[in-house]
């Protein structure tokens, strides 16, 4: 008689393989939560990613950690169950500036699907409007995998990455820690181009919402220069799942801010992309165990208004990427 976990039975080959290891391997499913409220017509999921078959799809060999497998199938099912219409794929980490993998999912995903891709720096204007026509509305500069903390070093690169795009009606996707944003500041409020922050703009719990660098980004929101993600709530959390209730006060802040340049997303599949060094590089990094059900739920609390739940779901991710 087959084993039965909260991942489905367990088959033969990871009997085989190894229980334990196997089911870690498997792609997380959505526990069976009920969602708290009712999903808007076209609302989007602005942060997810693809990891494509590695034979097909080469993995970078700069990169810092090896994620298993995430498939186009499993994006439409998580968003089935999220009721999301729509979503937008960030180009990862592992992949570098090879942005194939990321570009067969939005071939594959038609119009409710757009990405963020990264480039070289030397990125000609014909490649760029190839990933324009692909359904690419932006670039992303991802520091923080990388362990990149110097401001200046950040704001040279957001500077490049703006002359770069120049008149192109894109934007510039920035992954920084929270410390980095005071520097980014300038830059971001004279920019041509909407910039938004992943992830809180890097900002952590414990540092709560009289955090230098989370006042400086809830002045970006409010000025209207800005989006945040609301996403990956379990990367600035300390007190954890289910609620991960120190993050509230950060998410209503920047709603109070702005809620017309604030975004959700799920991060989804959640990868653990905690930096490894050495032979541990090539080790499959099993993805964060998140419900994403409750974690969606959290929206209503951090939102209590169904109007401006609409305005994170729908209208801004339509303005910002052109659905």
């Amino acid at each position: 008689m087959a084993l039965a976990y909260d991942d489905g039975p367990v088959t033969r080959r990871e009997l085989l393989f190894g229980t334990a290891a196997a089911i870690l391997l498997r792609p997380h499913r959505a526990a069976a939560a009920e969602l708290a409220f009712a999903v808007p017509a076209g609302a989007c999921d602005c942060h997810t990613h693809i990891f494509g078959n590695a034979a097909r799809f080469p993995l970078w060999s700069g990169r810092t950690y090896t994620p298993p497998e995430a498939t186009v199938a499993g994006w439409q099912a998580i968003h089935r169950t999220l009721r999301m219409e729509r979503g937008v794929l960030v180009q990862p980490s592992v992949y570098g500036t090879d942005n194939r993998c990321m570009l067969e999912a939005i071939g594959r995903l038609g119009r409710g699907a757009r990405g963020v891709a990264v480039i070289e720096e030397n990125a000609s204007a014909r490649e760029l409007d190839a990933l324009h026509r692909a359904g690419v509305r932006g670039i992303r500069v991802n520091l923080e995998t990388f362990g990149i903390a110097d401001p200046a070093a950040a704001s040279a690169r957001l500077q490049r990455a703006l002359t770069q795009l120049a008149d192109r009606p894109w934007h510039v996707q920035v992954f920084v820690r929270s410390s980095i944003v005071p520097a980014l500041e300038p830059a971001v409020m004279k920019s041509p181009l909407p910039i938004v922050f992943d992830h809180f703009g890097g900002a952590r719990a414990e540092g709560g919402v009289d955090d230098p660098g989370f006042q400086s980004l809830a002045r970006l929101v409010r000025s209207g220069t800005a989006y945040v993600k609301i996403s990956g709530a379990y990367r600035a959390s300390s007190s954890g799942p289910p609620d991960y209730a120190d993050v509230r006060p950060l998410a209503r802040a920047l709603v109070e801010a702005n809620p017309a340049r604030v975004l959700w997303g799920s991060d989804w599949p959640h990868p653990d992309s905690r930096r490894r060094e050495g032979p541990a590089v090539a080790e499959i990094s099993p993805n964060l165990i998140v419900d994403d059900v409750t974690t969606l739920n959290q929206l209503a609390v951090w939102v209590p208004e169904a109007s401006q739940r609409r305005a994170i779901l729908v209208e801004n991710p339509a303005r910002l990427y052109g659905f």
